[in-house]
């Protein structure tokens, strides 16, 4: 035994109970597995592949410390007075990241303003109706989980903060979590990239739930109408100023998303390259392995997290049938050939489901490109979920009292 003393990483699985030991070699292993299924493209490699390391790192290099507690050097998120906080500012090397980034929702900005820098709108424009008709059914998931939550024994802020996960957008999970359960804003970010990235194999099984015949719907995407510059432009400004005036809470999510936006339709080049190469590839690694080395054993064996699990699969599966369903009761409404699949895009993963549904419809009918049309309820599922995010923080707590 003192002969592993030298390698502390193994000699704390003797100091830990038998079943700790089992739950850290179990997060070892699905490191592995993330990092496999990153690799191989069946899971988001931007953030998978930092997330499997840093689960690994984390998990791995457990230690002694100081009066023989077992810790890391990575990042403590719950460091609380100004003395314990400065001195793991010193120590833990991913600290100041979390400190300054995360818990104050810093690095979800972040992403927003990269993620508005190469996002389309044309189709928003274009087709206001159907784009905003099939995001507000694919919010299924982030209204009906609350009640289900709120009935599993969480408090109303805690449940809405898991049913924002039904938007399928980890920076409004972040900012959300971070305001209304801060406690769990650990798991609950985790829960969320981790099914965010299985969405997208996931989904297509879900999609077949659709007749073959319609998700094979072609759809002309040269009948899309041209959206000036000019107009996308006043739309990210007058957008901007209306939803942070109706829901403050929202503002710096808002802010974020609509000035990349903003300077992608004004042609301010050298802005749009650093916003969406530079800006965006950045936080979302530190993002992913930010929440890679949060994710210890003590996270996973917190009796919430089986739960938070849970509702986080029925956030986003009752989403995807929301979405799919508000595909097809909007192919029974309009006139023209339409493709219910864009229905899974307006869960609003930018642009992941788009992607998705892209893939399940070319799967059915290899003429099918639907993609162009899927970015306008992608992006109108970003709005719809800011508006019910700025909802919950709101007025969730008074309305369930």
């Amino acid at each position: 035994m003192q002969i592993l003393e030298f390698f502390q990483g193994i000699y704390t699985f003797f100091l830990m109970e038998p079943a700790v030991a089992i739950a850290r070699l179990g997060l070892i292993a699905l490191g592995f597995l993330l990092i496999y299924l990153a690799w191989k493209k069946v899971l988001e490699p931007l953030i998978m592949i930092p997330m499997g390391i840093g689960m690994l790192a984390v998990n791995g290099g457990l230690m002694v410390m100081e009066a023989g507690n077992l810790g890391t050097l990575f990042v403590n998120p719950l460091a609380s007075n100004v003395e314990e906080l400065m001195f793991f500012l010193q120590v833990d090397f991913l600290q100041p990241i979390y400190t300054f980034t995360f818990s104050n929702g810093l690095i979800a900005c972040l992403v927003f303003m990269g993620i508005g820098a190469i996002t389309d709108i044309d189709i928003l424009l274009a087709k206001p109706f159907m784009s905003m008709f099939l995001a507000v059914f694919a919010e299924l998931g982030t209204i009906l989980t609350l009640p289900i939550a709120i009935a599993m024994g969480f408090a109303p802020k805690e449940a809405a903060a898991i049913a924002i996960v039904g938007g399928a957008d980890g920076p409004m999970v972040l900012f959300g979590s971070i305001i209304l359960a801060k406690d769990l804003f650990v798991p609950i970010a985790i829960v969320a990239y981790v099914y965010l990235s299985v969405c997208y194999a996931g989904y297509p099984f879900l999609a077949k739930i659709v007749p073959k015949h319609m998700r094979g719907t072609e759809m002309d995407f040269r009948t899309i109408p041209t959206v000036s510059p000019g107009t996308k432009f006043a739309f990210a400004i007058i957008a901007s100023a209306v939803l942070s005036l109706l829901f403050p809470v929202a503002a710096p999510l808002f802010a974020s998303f609509f000035v990349g936006l903003a300077v992608k339709e004004a042609g301010v080049t050298r802005y749009v390259e650093f916003l969406s190469g530079p800006l965006l590839y950045g936080s979302t690694f530190f993002l992913g392995f930010t929440l890679g080395a949060l994710l210890g054993v003590d996270i996973v064996l917190n009796p919430k997290v089986l739960l938070l699990l849970v509702l986080g699969l029925i956030a986003l599966t009752l989403s995807g049938l929301g979405g799919l369903i508000g595909g097809m009761v909007y192919r029974k409404i309009t006139k023209d050939p339409f493709n219910p699949l864009l229905g899974l895009a307006a869960v609003s993963c930018v642009p992941t489901t788009a992607k998705v549904a892209q893939k399940c419809a070319y799967q059915a009918n290899k003429k099918v490109m639907i993609m162009p049309f899927a970015m306008g309820p992608c992006v109108a599922g970003v709005i719809t979920t800011a508006i019910i995010m700025g909802i919950y923080v709101g007025g969730v707590e008074a309305f369930f009292k």
